[in-house]
């Protein structure tokens, strides 16, 4: 009977370590860049599933049309906190789906500043608005390989104008569209 006893406990204790909670890793850097900007990031651990991505880096502008000599382009500085829920980990360990660099679903409450330090432009006097942005994110992040990263993302928020500090009479705010396609590097 003690044998017995031992064997099940034995058994228990190997399914009870098997069925440990996957989780996001302590931290990950990258590099990555879409369709409009470059940015470095950083992912720190702030729970199993919960991970704070830090990220700097330059959203692009593209202009032209009838009233502009030629067609603009700029780059301007963008400071981003984003605290980012990965809920289907477990789901991916248990399917034998990789999870490492946080490749995973996400939803995230992403907070980006665009502040009016400098602009790289091909046009001169060129200048922006500083506004603010909070808006709620649904995405994905997939590895390809060690190092290689793809991700997207999707929400819609609001953003805050800054426009008295420009010279407009008030400042402003809107319904904001945020439309993430990056690929990146991870150190």
């Amino acid at each position: 009977m003690l044998k017995v006893i031992l064997i099940v406990m034995f058994c228990g204790m190997t399914l009870i370590v098997k069925s440990q909670n996957a989780s996001v890793e302590k931290s990950t850097y990258g590099i990555q860049t879409g369709f409009l900007g470059i940015w470095l990031h950083n992912e720190t651990k702030l729970s199993n599933s919960i991970a704070l991505r830090s990220e700097i880096g330059f959203d692009s502008g593209i202009w032209g049309g009838d009233f502009y000599d030629g067609t603009g382009f700029l780059l301007t500085p963008v400071i981003t906190l984003e605290p980012r829920l990965y809920y289907n980990l477990n789901k991916r360990v248990k399917k034998s789906r990789k999870i490492d660099g946080n490749s995973g679903n996400f939803i995230s409450l992403k907070t980006s500043y665009h502040p009016d330090w400098f602009v790289i432009s091909n046009t001169d006097n060129v200048s922006i608005v500083s506004d603010i942005s909070i808006i709620p994110t649904w995405g994905i992040r997939r590895n390809i390989g060690k190092h290689f990263t793809y991700e997207t993302g999707f929400g819609i928020g609001y953003r805050y104008t800054f426009a008295k500090q420009a010279g407009f009479l008030e400042n402003k705010s809107e319904v904001e569209v945020n439309l993430d396609l990056r690929i990146g590097y991870r150190f």
